[in-house]
């Protein structure tokens, strides 16, 4: 994996998500102020946006953070060859903005100027997210369903146990699988 410092791209970007909008900061270079902006989480609207990007800084790298590392903002922006994405803990961020902010109070433009800030001062120990092929998020998805599944059986195994000690503690003797 290549180490990456700040003079390798042309922005820094933090990506504040959400549900029906995603709130972005963008930070072109240090002498330049900070651009907020909004976007829809449509794939249309992220499309567009990237190659807007592409246009504004044509063969150039851009670093984009955000609080996740898998999900359909993730799939969707790591198509784009011109982006190299950052992950950071929700939890840092939430920290960060305590720090900053005795009140703790919280909207999604300063979440985002709070990720691009950690992401300049210490790029180098946030983890950049490999693109994987869509047959492995295929893979993953299949085999976190199938998790979340055996977790559902085991769960509800144990709920019917549970009840019964309480009130047929002998059923649980005739029969040697809880499930």
């Amino acid at each position: 994996m290549k180490a990456y410092t700040v003079d390798n791209f042309a922005a820094l970007i933090g990506i504040d998500w959400a549900d029906k909008k995603h709130d972005i900061c963008e930070h072109p270079n240090p002498s330049e102020k900070y651009h907020y902006s909004i976007i829809k989480s449509k794939p249309e609207s992220l499309h567009e946006w990237a190659m807007s990007l592409k246009q504004r800084y044509p063969n150039q790298m851009i670093a984009v953070v955000c609080e996740l590392k898998k999900g359909p903002l993730i799939y969707a922006l790591s198509k784009y060859n011109h982006l190299v994405l950052f992950t950071i803990n929700p939890s840092t961020v939430a920290k960060y903005r305590k720090a900053f902010t005795p009140s703790g109070a919280k909207d999604d433009p300063s979440d985002a100027l709070i990720q691009v800030e950690i992401l300049t001062l210490h790029m180098g120990k946030l983890n950049v997210i490999e693109p994987e092929s869509a047959a492995m998020r295929s893979l993953s998805q299949l085999v976190e369903y199938r998790r979340n599944l055996v977790q559902d059986s085991v769960n509800l195994s144990n709920k019917i146990t549970a009840t019964l000690k309480n009130y047929y503690p002998q059923a649980l003797e005739w029969f040697k699988e809880k499930d």
